[in-house]
């Protein structure tokens, strides 16, 4: 069965290791504009809810879809720099969740515009959303940041790509094509 996301909004949820400035932190920004809920502890989350974790293999794809909707949405909001450190508290959310890693994209933040992979926490679940076929409520997160439609319109070809994949496998396939030469 085909979900029409059209109206259909997904349960975001935004775990905090407050290893960043609140007034600067795209997280605190989605939970302060009510585009996301905070969530404290593993157990706040549905389990088979869908987090996005760059310690897995396994790509997000468009069927996840299903998932994400009846479960939800985890992003986790920790600094690239202290990622390793967060990494035990990391797991324990992913006893209950689906990890799932986002493909290759290119920051639009300030901090990190142009850089592969850097993703902020709100360009995070732009992207997860995108790709899972809920554009029109990743357009809407977008909106609260300045930059953040920036952030479809550079990856726009890549993210339409993805979304246009059945599974992680057609994922990983795809983004070959927009990975740099090593």
């Amino acid at each position: 069965m085909e979900i029409n996301e059209i109206g259909t909004k997904v349960d975001l949820m935004i775990t905090n290791a407050n290893q960043c400035d609140k007034s600067k932190c795209t997280g605190w920004r989605l939970i302060r504009m009510k585009k996301g809920r905070l969530v404290k502890s593993p157990y706040q989350t549905p389990r088979k809810s869908i987090l996005l974790s760059p310690f897995t293999e396994y790509s997000l794809s468009p069927s996840d879809k299903d998932m994400i909707l009846k479960n939800g949405l985890v992003v986790a909001d920790v600094s690239w720099n202290e990622l390793e450190r967060d990494k035990k508290k990391l797991m324990n959310f992913f006893k209950r969740g689906i990890p799932r890693a986002l493909p290759y994209l290119v920051a639009a933040n300030p901090v990190n515009y142009g850089k592969p992979t850097k993703l902020s926490t709100a360009e995070a679940a732009i992207a997860a959303l995108y790709i899972t076929g809920f554009k029109e409520q990743a357009h809407e997160i977008a909106n609260v940041l300045k930059w953040g439609p920036n952030f479809i319109t550079l990856n726009h070809e890549m993210l339409e790509a993805y979304s246009d994949c059945k599974n992680s496998t057609e994922i990983i396939e795809v983004q070959e094509k927009y990975l740099p030469p090593f």
